[in-house]
């Protein structure tokens, strides 16, 4: 039986799977690593334990698998983060992640040498605190030593291609999300990085996503047990990867997902490269070869799981069921979601989250449904920006907070939009799989592979209604603390 891998680099670990060509799993490995957070809003890992847990995982995966042949190996991961690479192929220190806040100013002055609305026009989003470029200009200004030292800047996942195989490559989804790739053109803008200063020689060349980028390496196959010359396919951005694992595509039109992982989620599929003209909404290029709008609201999942810190004591189904019987609305009670900040459509990194309306009537059940109610309406005001774009007719819903029935519910009320849960595992490390099937040769394109590997999908519980009211609260309360945020930070 031919398998292939597909590796996702997550912020809390990464997950590998193996796949059969009808991209059913039949192994898997996870592996953590630490997230260093060394000063208030910056984010860091040491890619150096990327490739340990990557070495862990494919070892694991390869004593599950017995004799079996891997014919293939993909790749995903978070967007956005900085792998700083000298000419020796060693970091140069610990990657600043897609949640790191430290380059405010660098955000500035890309917005001083490129008017907003042209790198929009060109990049299809505007310059972002947590994408790479500003992470590259920080570099630069603050750490000029290293800076001269530097030979390549990395993605996540094109770094572990890169120990894996030595390949110096990249693709289009990934690497539409470092804010210097011109989306039209799908290459590095050089006209953005000359008004930077800054040479595209720094970053690999890019290609497509199912392409072979390399072969596993004698040095690394010798430390798993796999077989050295494996082909190494490019892969995606966990969001477009994980799109791919749903059978999310342009080929399949009205169809997005949502996510209720740590953030939250909407991924529209689209055929041209339209941006949002204030940037409100991301643009990205898909890695089936079309192109999708992303919608984030950065504390979905987040929230409630910072909410059930507070009560240790508690599991998280005591909490939902105690959710379940608190009327909707709370009793007047209202989350705001913002506790990492806010990307859309706000794009405020300094907005901060609050409760309002909390009074000596409410109890723990009001306070997880108004986390619950407030981050759907957060993702429904994301869908708003989003609907002249690129409108959904039905959602496939995916990450941990999509098992609430309750959560699904209120969320298809809030977005007025069908929502369907995908049956079986799917997932970020499933799309590199299927990436990986193409590479190497099983299904002669992206289309057919999705075809043959497509989940089944189930209705996921009625939408709530009644939200409408809560809606227009919601956005009050937003204005509110806005402008308080506003206040703060002039």
């Amino acid at each position: 039986m031919s398998l292939v891998l597909g590796l996702d680099l997550g912020t809390s670990g990464l997950k590998a799977v193996a796949l059969d060509a009808k991209g059913q799993k039949v192994a898997e490995a996870r592996v953590g690593y630490p997230l260093h957070t060394p000063r208030p809003g910056w984010t860091e890992q040491d890619p150096l334990d990327w490739a340990r847990a990557a070495r862990q995982a494919l070892k694991a995966l390869r004593e599950q698998l017995g004799a079996a042949e891997v014919v293939g190996l993909g790749l995903s991961g978070q967007m956005h983060g900085a792998v700083f690479l000298d000419k020796a192929g060693n970091p140069l220190g610990r990657a600043p992640l897609w949640n790191d806040q430290r380059t405010a100013l660098e955000v500035e002055q890309i917005e001083r040498a490129i008017p907003r609305r042209e790198l929009i026009r060109r990049t299809g989003n505007p310059a972002v605190t947590g994408f790479q470029l500003p992470k590259l200009l920080w570099l630069k200004n603050q750490h000029p030593e290293l800076y001269r030292a530097l030979y390549k800047v990395l993605l996540p996942k094109d770094y572990l291609a890169f120990v894996l195989s030595g390949a110096l490559a990249s693709e289009y989804s990934d690497a539409s999300g470092v804010g210097a790739l011109n989306l039209a053109e799908k290459g590095w803008d050089t006209e953005v990085l000359q008004a930077l200063a800054l040479s595209s020689d720094l970053f690999p060349e890019v290609g497509p996503s199912e392409r072979v980028v390399g072969y596993l390496s004698p040095a690394w196959a010798q430390e798993t047990g796999l077989k050295a010359g494996i082909p190494v396919v490019a892969g995606a951005g966990d969001n477009a990867a994980a799109a791919l694992g749903l059978g999310v595509s342009r080929h399949r039109a009205g169809v997005g997902s949502v996510s209720l992982g740590t953030s939250g989620v909407i991924f529209i599929p689209t055929e041209h490269p339209t941006p949002e003209p204030e940037g409100r909404i991301h643009l990205f290029a898909h890695a089936d070869g079309g192109y999708h709008l992303l919608g984030v609201t950065l504390s979905a999942a987040g929230s409630l799981e910072w909410l059930r810190g507070l009560f240790p004591e508690v599991g998280l189904e005591t909490l939902l069921e105690e959710a379940a019987q608190a009327p909707l609305g709370s009793e007047g009670l209202c989350f705001l979601p913002f506790l990492a900040g806010e990307r859309s459509p706000y794009l405020a990194p300094h907005l901060r989250g609050a409760f309002l309306g909390l009074s000596l009537a409410h109890r723990r059940g009001h306070m997880v449904r108004a986390v619950l109610e407030g981050v759907a309406l957060s993702l429904a005001e994301v869908y708003q920006v989003m609907r002249p774009l690129g409108e959904a007719q039905r959602l496939l819903a995916t990450g941990g907070g999509s098992a609430s029935d309750l959560w699904l519910g209120l969320l298809g009320g809030a977005l007025g939009v069908p929502i369907f849960r995908v049956v079986g595992d799917e997932g970020a490390a499933r799309g590199a799989g299927l990436l990986a099937l193409v590479g190497a040769g099983v299904y002669p394109g992206l289309r057919e592979a999705l075809q043959a590997t497509a989940p089944p999908e189930q209705p996921a519980p009625s939408p709530q209604g009644g939200l409408e009211p809560l809606r227009k609260g919601y956005v009050q309360a937003v204005e509110k603390v806005l402008e308080l945020s506003r206040g703060k930070n002039q």
